[in-house]
């Protein structure tokens, strides 16, 4: 195999041109960014119903599938629009032109412009498949590079505009120091408070400075919890001090470069409130006197989903509703039952347990960010330019290189990648923690085929028996590599993003014999824990499309591997570490 050398000048000009050709790309999409001399969110304001002010401060779920208009399901959209007045919805699915459609649709309903948002963590793509999907944030951090960072954020907002989106619920500020965390994990961008908050502020001024409002969550820091709150609340345990320098920090930092709103987390922390019970979204002491008032922060605030068991295990919905406007919230998002709610929240108002000026100020709020985007102007958009504006070449090409820039090479013993395929047997095992996961890794090994005719792959999922299992150990023995693809999705309700224990056992077992073991994590990078002998380890840090292409090109020296961990792996590696490989240089 040939020697690996420093990257060419060639390929230092190649990313360089890239970013380049992205920064052409992204335009901005001709809205207000700056204070408007107009004043439409007062007058707007002043013309309002108790009951309109009160639907303002509610946002209800969507999906941008396709829908017949007579549904029950268009039935109830309409009415929460044109009855119940809410402010905003949510985009969860869909595809392309069915979202922009539908969100037109709905915009012709409402009376006052809704501020439509979605979870483009990764991009577009993280909701729409069509739209330009980008790494986990935790991959980004592996670059190390603020530029990979502001221009997600810059085509993120492109995109998102063109589809009638106007809010991502991103960046995620948590500072992952928990390993075991379940819900957080490779959704952050690392564990060191400074890179998370140099990363997310080029994140967010990549979305904003192209009129797409962001949203650093989940306030005040969800990175140390060993607990999902979908499912329970958790509690967060360290003093003022320790909140000071690592949750809190990257906040702090975002609201200084003036990220637009802040999403609050489910999640008690007894040293900023110590009443039991009481999430961060519904304590007034962490929402408005240390968020608002200590902090200065002066954007939007909204809630995680109320719909989650650390708020809709302890409280009815209307209760929960209250408490977060009490609080000092602006947006509830995503409350059970919203005609009940929106209904409580008013007759709440009518009998003082909250005063009207205090509501007049969340919609003073939420009408100046639809000013800001421009929606009292135009609140539809062209559908027919979607096919220029979404998924271009040039940001799914700078999105194929974030994932292969984020490949980190943890091990590599006896310099066995890269991998040479045609005159190695090579075995891979497919392995997904997940039921019903059991062709995760196809496209990783539909790729290694390519390489690799001869190859011996074998898919397993939580479902699979032991005899089949030992039976594809067995036909592996021949082999002169195994390499083993680990495949556990992070998801909400799950509670884990462990390795199925008979897996672990594969992967110890094979360790100890002679044959050369690879192990690629596509999910935590902390999955090393649990074999640290392996003789290579790769961190891909997402288990989609495109990072399985990534790690398939690392193997094979076809690509530069530079990526560098963004968390250290307690007892085996420091934060920053990464081994570096070079592809080899065509002569």
């Amino acid at each position: 195999m040939a020697n690996f050398r420093k990257c060419s000048f060639l390929m230092i000009l190649f990313f360089a041109a890239l970013i380049v050709s992205c920064g052409r790309v992204v335009k901005e999409p001709g809205v207000a960014l700056g204070p408007s001399e107009e004043d439409w969110a007062g007058e707007a304001l002043n013309k309002m119903t108790l009951e309109d002010k009160i639907g303002q401060m509610v946002a209800c779920r969507y999906s941008g599938r396709f829908v017949n208009r007579d549904s029950d399901y268009m039935k109830r959209l309409e009415s929460l629009i044109v009855d119940r007045k809410i402010g905003g919805l949510i985009l969860f699915g869909g595809e392309v032109y069915e979202s922009a459609y539908l969100t037109n649709t709905l915009q012709k309903l409402a009376k006052i412009p809704l501020l439509i948002a979605s979870d483009f963590e990764r991009g577009a793509g993280n909701q729409i498949p069509s739209a330009t999907l980008f790494p986990p944030l935790m991959a980004v951090g592996a670059t190390w590079t603020e530029e990979q960072a502001y221009f997600m954020g810059k085509i993120t907002a492109f995109e998102a505009r063109a589809l009638g989106i106007h809010m991502t619920y991103a960046p995620v500020v948590d500072v992952n120091i928990n390993p075991d965390n379940p819900i957080i994990n490779t959704r952050s961008f690392g564990e060191d408070p400074r890179e998370v908050s140099r990363m997310a502020i080029a994140f967010i001024k990549g979305c904003q400075e192209n009129g797409l409002i962001a949203t650093a969550k989940h306030f005040p820091g969800h990175g140390d919890t060993d607990l999902d709150s979908h499912s329970v609340l958790p509690t967060i345990g360290g003093d003022r001090s320790r909140l000071e320098s690592v949750e809190l920090y990257p906040f702090k930092l975002a609201i200084g470069a003036g990220v637009q709103a802040i999403m609050t987390a489910h999640l008690h922390l007894p040293a900023l409130d110590p009443t039991p019970d009481v999430p961060a979204t519904l304590s007034p002491p962490i929402i408005t006197d240390l968020l608002r008032k200590e902090l200065g922060f002066q954007g939007l605030i909204v809630t995680d989903a109320m719909d989650m068991g650390g708020i809709a295990n302890l409280y009815s919905p209307e209760e929960a509703a209250l408490k977060a406007v009490q609080a000092g919230v602006d947006m509830v998002l995503l409350p059970p039952g919203p005609d009940g709610v929106i209904e409580s929240l008013i007759q709440a108002v009518r009998a003082g347990e909250v005063s009207e000026s205090r509501v007049d100020a969340s919609v003073k709020r939420i009408l100046e960010a639809k000013e800001w985007l421009g929606l009292h102007k135009n609140k539809l958009v062209n559908v027919d330019i979607l096919d220029e504006k979404v998924s271009s070449k040039e940001h799914l090409l700078f999105a194929e290189s974030m994932f292969e820039r984020a490949v980190t090479l943890v091990k590599n013993e006896g310099s066995i990648l890269p991998l040479s395929g045609e005159d190695q047997k090579i075995a891979v095992f497919s392995l997904s923690s997940d039921p019903g996961g059991y062709f995760a890794g196809r496209t990783f090994v539909r790729e290694i085929q390519k390489r690799c005719p001869e190859l011996i792959a074998f898919y397993a999922d939580a479902f699979t028996g032991e005899k089949f299992i030992q039976e594809a150990i067995e036909k592996a023995s021949r082999a002169d590599v195994l390499v083993f693809a680990l495949f556990s999705s992070l998801g909400a309700w799950k509670g884990s993003v462990g390795l199925d224990s008979r897996h672990v056992q594969i992967i110890q077992e094979a360790e100890v014999n002679s044959t050369p073991v690879v192990v690629i994590s596509f999910g935590s990078p902390y999955f090393l824990r649990h074999f640290p002998d392996v003789d290579s380890y790769l961190c891909v840090y997402r288990w989609s499309s495109p990072a399985q292409k990534a790690a398939v090109k690392a193997l094979f020296g076809e690509i530069n591997i530079t990526g560098r961990l963004p968390v250290s792996l307690p007892g085996l590696y420091p934060l920053g570490y990464g081994l570096t490989l070079y592809r080899e240089e065509i002569p």
